[in-house]
């Protein structure tokens, strides 16, 4: 019996305390609108067209849908490093784009690199190329100046040798008739 006694009223207090806290209906159109309301037409019109409350569960499927969001207008660092921007609707329309950009950036990248690589072997091979010209024009000059009839005389007469030597008369020209 005693126990029966303190589970009705604390039944009772509980209902007290929920009736204290819900505010009455009067009280939600004047606090919202700042003008009283109809109560009467309200709950007429609630009767009429009752819109069901989503349950928990519809309302976190809403919100954990991974569909596509749309863009927004606001760009953060956040979303670009965390790779949010490219979940839009306005990235995956552009794909091929952004690939065919990137199709050309890499050929141009790669041309640019061959030619450098054909510049350098130009640059090399010219360089060789007067190396070898340099080479070319002093050891013609040293053969010139060793062909030098005075040099080739003073050269015979270091060596004695008696069978060769420069001709006394200049040399003479025959004529053959056609």
């Amino acid at each position: 019996m005693k126990d029966e006694g303190n589970i009705e009223q604390r039944q009772a207090a509980i209902d007290e305390q929920a009736a204290y806290e819900r505010p009455s209906g009067d009280d939600i159109g004047e606090e919202d609108y700042g003008e009283p309301t109809d109560t009467e037409d309200d709950t007429t019109e609630e009767e009429e067209n009752p819109q069901p409350r989503p349950t928990l569960k519809e309302v976190i499927e809403d919100n954990a849908r991974e569909d596509e969001k749309p863009f927004s207008s606001t760009l953060a660092l956040r979303t670009i490093l965390g790779g949010d921007i490219l979940n839009t609707q306005a990235i995956r329309r552009q794909v091929w784009l952004i690939l065919l950009i990137t199709v050309f950036s890499i050929l141009y990248i790669s041309n640019r690199y061959s030619c450098q690589k054909r510049l350098i072997r130009i640059d090399e091979l010219t360089t060789t190329l007067k190396k070898s010209k340099y080479k070319t024009l002093s050891i013609s000059s040293d053969l010139t100046e060793r062909c030098r009839e005075s040099h080739v005389v003073e050269m015979l007469q270091a060596n004695n040798d008696s069978t060769i030597h420069p001709a006394d008369q200049p040399p003479y020209i025959i004529m053959i008739p056609n």
